[in-house]
């Protein structure tokens, strides 16, 4: 399928290939990442990719940076592909790999922790909750049902898993891996990213159930890294359906997960890797509801044409 990027193969050298970007080595102290349409579900990847993902998470990054503003360091210099060929000449013939979907930027030291803040009580959380009335050992109000709000909401702090799911971990458990004062200052920073996020999606008909950020150190500060926001790090709810005591429809892969559902579809997947193909109809749905977030988050529907890319996906 024409624009749906699955990998890349740039003259720069690798440093990693996540579940989803490819990073890239420019000299010692930037990096390039470049966001694929590569798509997980239950910690396998797809075989197929998903058209326009990529440049959604890429560019709606580069929009919240934008509206942070100063508030929050951030180690993004330039989301311009035009700007990123300037800086790094080698890549004018690669045009069509980076195109919208690629961010130079500052190379920090990340700190091993994916800092989740969670405003509703969903996901791993509930799973636990429901179990044992926890989180992370902690204990937790009783008497939640799925999908509560949770006021205040909280700082649940995670494992970085390179491979399968993180873990939710306690704070004490943050601070022996980093100390007390950057454990108390990822929490400020997190929370005060989620709670712009959350009061900028609001007005949007957006709930910001709970969201990830990853922060690295850069100079002797913290920069905020990795993708912000976005479907694949955030769960964004639409208010108009919100109801509390059930799981709630979200922009992101729902589609793919409901059809990969081994419960509900004995026979279609076991659940492990290979996983089955995706009918068009599957990865049609997904990307529009990709592009869809992108479009009730900032307002505009993504211009393609602008970033150099294909009106038509498929």
């Amino acid at each position: 399928m024409s624009g749906a990027l699955r990998s890349t193969q740039l003259p720069l050298p690798l440093v990693r290939r996540g579940k989803v970007r490819d990073v890239y080595a420019v000299g010692e102290d930037r990096l390039l990442l470049v966001t694929t349409d590569r798509i997980s579900a239950f910690d396998v990847v797809m075989h197929e990719a998903i058209p326009h993902k990529g440049v959604v998470l890429t560019q709606l990054t580069a929009w919240w940076l934008m509206q942070l503003g100063d508030r929050v360091a951030n180690h993004l210099l330039t989301a311009d592909t035009e700007e990123i060929i300037g800086a790094v000449p080698t890549l004018a013939p690669h045009r069509a790999e980076i195109a919208g979907r690629s961010m130079l930027c500052v190379a920090a030291q990340v700190v091993p922790i994916e800092c989740v803040i969670r405003g509703y009580i969903t996901g791993s959380a509930w799973k636990e909750y429901r179990a044992t009335g926890t989180l992370a050992g902690e204990p937790l109000a009783s008497g939640l049902r799925e999908s509560d709000k949770l006021e205040p909401a909280i700082f649940s702090p995670a494992t970085k898993a390179e491979s399968g799911h993180d873990e939710n971990i306690a704070i004490a458990q943050v601070i022996g891996e980093v100390g007390a004062d950057t454990a108390k200052e990822l929490e400020r920073l997190a929370r005060s990213v989620y709670e712009f996020g959350r009061a900028t999606a609001e007005p949007r008909g957006i709930i910001v159930a709970d969201t990830k950020f990853e922060f690295g150190w850069h100079d002797g500060r913290l920069l905020l890294i990795d993708e912000v926001l976005t479907p694949d790090s955030s769960r964004f709810w639409p208010a108009q359906q919100y109801a509390p005591g059930r799981g709630q429809p979200s922009f992101d892969k729902q589609p793919l997960r409901d059809w990969l559902d081994v419960e509900r579809h004995a026979g279609r997947w076991n659940g492990d890797a290979p996983p089955p193909p995706l009918p068009r109809d599957v990865i049609e749905a997904t990307s529009a509801r990709y592009r869809d977030a992108y479009f009730r988050i900032t307002g505009s529907a993504l211009d393609l044409a602008h970033l150099g890319l294909s009106q038509e996906p498929f």
